[in-house]
Formats: C-alpha cells, structure tokens, sequence
C-alpha cells in the first residue's frame, strides 16, 4: 500500500516508478479522488458546526418564547443533521474508493531493479555447480524407469482432476525427505524459527500480503469465505498485523512447511506435463519481519539461505535479479533462484526471494516503536522460499539419474531415508 501523503508531496514519483514497471500514471486520477474525499470531508465538518451552532441558539430562542425562531432553528438544525449524514456518508464512500484504488497500484522497485520488460531482461548475479554431462539423453523427472510407477497423474486427475499428482512409495518418501532437510537445515543453521500455521486464512490476511483484491483469482476460496493459502507467506507475515512492536523484538525470522493452493488462472497452456506446476504443492516459506535500516541485508542472508539448500543438495544452480517488468506484485526487489533440470536442458525458479519494504506493513498496520522513542514506524517485510518441494524433488531426480533408469540421491538426504543413497529402477530405495 502507498502513503497517500507522499503520493501528495511527489506525484511524479510514483509515476515514474511505475513506468519502470511498464505501468500507466495513475497521479492524477488518485490525487483527485483524494481531493474529492478531503473536499467531502471538510464540507461535512462546516456543516457540522452550523448544525453545533444552531442547535445552542435553539434553547435561546425557546427560553426567549420566540417561537418562530425556535423553530427556524429547530428545522436548521434538522437540515444539518442530514446534510451532515449524506455528505459523511459519501466521504466514506469516498475514502473506500481511494483506498481501492491504492490498494490495486503495484510496489516501487528499488533503484538497483534493472530494468526491463519480461524474464528475457533479467541479469544473473551468480551460478554455482557443474552441470551434469550424461552418456544418454536424460528424461524428465516422470519418464525415470525408478520414478514412473510411483508418480501417478492419472489417479490423481482420477481424484481431483487435471494439475495434481499422487506420489507413492520411495518417491513420496524422497519427497517428504527433502522438506524434513530443508525446515531442519533453516532451524538448526539458520536461526528461523518453525511455525505450524493454519492453511486456512480470512479476507484481511490475504489483503495485508497484498494477495487481494488484485489477485483473488489466482486463488481458492471455500464457501465460508476462507481462502486456501497460495504460500505460507501470507500467514507467516500476518502474525504482526496491528501490531506495534519494540524495536528489540526485530528482527523475526519464521520459516514453515505447508501445503499451498494455486488456481493457476493466468498459466493456461504452461508447464502442463509432470509436477512443475500443479494446483496443490508443498514449499518450504521463509518469511522475515525486520527493521527498515536491515531489509536489505535480510533479503541477502535470506538469498543465501535458500542457494545453501541447493548447494547442500548438490543442485548446480544460478541466481538471478528479476527486472521491473518481471518482479511481483508487491515486491520492491526479487531474486529468483533457478536449478538445472537436465530433462528440459534448462534452468527453472525453484525459490524467489523478495523484500517488500513497507508495502505489506502499511496494508497490515504493522509498526515498531523506535529504541531511541519517537512516533512508531511502519517495519519491512521479506518472504523466500525456501524450497519449492516439489521442484526440488524434479531436480534431485533428474540430476541424479542413470542410465539404467535408477537415480543416486544427495548424501544430504541419507539420515531421512534410513541411510538410503539410491531408488533402483525397480523404483525401491537402496
């Protein structure tokens, strides 16, 4: 959300922000819909102390026995009354109008955002690993002889229809391995803090982590109104939502294994076959609640944290920074974290990691009081994954498999699957 006073101070700004983003100005039209809510409002404030001023002259009228201007006043002040009402009424239809309006206009990158239309203008920063050389064509992670049997879309389509897949056997095993090593490694390394969140959230978590109202087809909703979390993201950040915290609470740092629900409405046609991109994934979500002055070294540790997963896992990777035009709603600046997966010859996101400055705050009312005192201040948020589990799965899977259609899984994994290094191709863990 943006702060409308300094929309005021500096239009041209934010107009300039956003066309880094390829997006329209919208100054104008918001800061004549704030002149019109604040023209409202004063309007109603005059014409609430002619009604204050009339109502005390009424019992001097009536006190004097001048009854017709008693009740010359008395109906004045009846036409205040409900001169008051209406224009009050259409001030807070006013004011719901703009904050609509602020709500819909997307993040200001950060300076250092390149910039660019889509993902072709993204820059890598870094690549780490070799690429793996084969002495056969590598398959994608659902054509593995070992794989095959126990990752089973048509069941799942059976069950739930297109976008799912049910995983059994070693594989579902492989699968829950490298979500326990990732929420561990996080824990145990890197000081995150574990939450068990509820996947179920209302309206006002998905507004304050700027899901809403731009977003709420891209995800699923039940007949209550609860909506199934498109990332532990949203509650992992609400837990400081109109919360005023001492500066010596900060920084936060949460991290959380969960299911994530995505309708996946704008990605018809895209990365339909295997687990790439499906309806119901897992991830592992880190998400940091910091001081202003250290988002920015956050988001770098919180960068490393992730690429450490990959590494650990033996995963050759390359990070890059994504430009304005590619960048997320409510991000000021993402780097994506991609893996190699020899199956598409390529590398594909597996984590992204943004800060949103105080964008999500402001929408959740999230403060800090400054140690030195002073007036309370809105604090930063960041998310990450940490990973996507199930692309990790792919890669893990594609990178380590061989010719004979068995794979050699990361040493990192051996303690979750009982000392286990291998899935055969008869699809058994040996």
């Amino acid at each position: 959300m943006h702060d409308i006073r300094a929309i005021r101070d500096n239009p041209a700004a934010l107009d300039a922000a956003l066309a880094r983003r390829g997006d329209a100005p919208v100054s104008a039209a918001v800061l004549e819909l704030d002149a019109a809510r604040r023209g409202k409002i004063s309007a109603a404030e005059a014409a609430q102390a002619e009604q204050n001023a009339a109502s005390k002259l009424v019992g001097a009228a009536k006190a004097k026995g001048d009854e017709a201007e008693f009740e010359r006043l008395r109906a004045l002040v009846g036409e205040k009354k409900a001169e008051v009402a209406a224009m009050q009424a259409e001030a807070k239809e006013l004011d719901a109008q703009l904050t609509d309006m602020l709500a819909r206009i997307p993040n200001t990158p950060a300076d250092d955002v390149p910039d660019g239309a889509d993902e072709g203008d993204n820059v890598e920063v870094s690549r780490w690993g070799d690429i793996p050389a084969f002495d056969f064509a590598p398959k994608e992670h659902y054509d593995i002889t070992g794989v095959a049997a126990s990752m089973d879309f048509e069941t799942a389509a059976k069950i739930s229809g297109s976008r799912f897949v049910l995983l059994s056997g070693a594989v579902a095993r492989i699968h829950r391995a490298l979500a326990q090593f990732m929420i561990n490694t996080h824990v145990d390394e890197n000081g995150l803090t574990e939450v068990n969140p509820p996947v179920l959230v209302k309206d006002d978590a998905m507004y304050g982590t700027d899901k809403l109202p731009k977003f709420g087809e891209d995800s699923y909703r039940t007949e209550e109104g609860m909506w199934l979390v498109p990332t532990s993201e949203v509650p992992l950040t609400y837990i400081v939502a109109d919360h005023v915290v001492e500066e010596s609470y900060l920084p936060r740092r949460y991290t959380a294994h969960t299911l994530c629900f995505r309708s996946e409405a704008g990605s018809a046609g895209r990365d339909t076959a295997g687990m790439l991109r499906q309806h119901q994934f897992e991830k592992v979500e880190m998400v940091s609640i910091t001081h202003p002055d250290e988002s920015d070294a956050e988001q770098k540790r919180m960068l490393r944290c992730a690429e450490g997963i990959l590494e650990a896992l033996g995963i050759p990777y390359r990070t890059v920074i994504l430009c304005t035009g590619d960048m997320g709603f409510g991000a000021r600046r993402t780097y994506d974290i991609e893996a190699w997966v020899p199956g598409q010859n390529t590398y594909r996101e597996i984590s992204s990691v943004s800060t949103t400055g105080d964008f999500q705050a402001r929408r959740m009312n999230a403060r800090f009081k400054p140690k030195d005192g002073g007036k309370p201040q809105f604090l930063h948020t960041l998310n990450g994954s940490g990973l996507a589990v199930g692309r990790c799965l792919i890669a893990v899977l594609e990178n380590g498999q061989q010719e004979d259609g068995s794979v050699v899984l990361p040493e990192a994994l051996a303690p979750y699957l009982g000392g286990r290094t291998m899935l055969s191709a008869e699809g058994a863990l040996v």
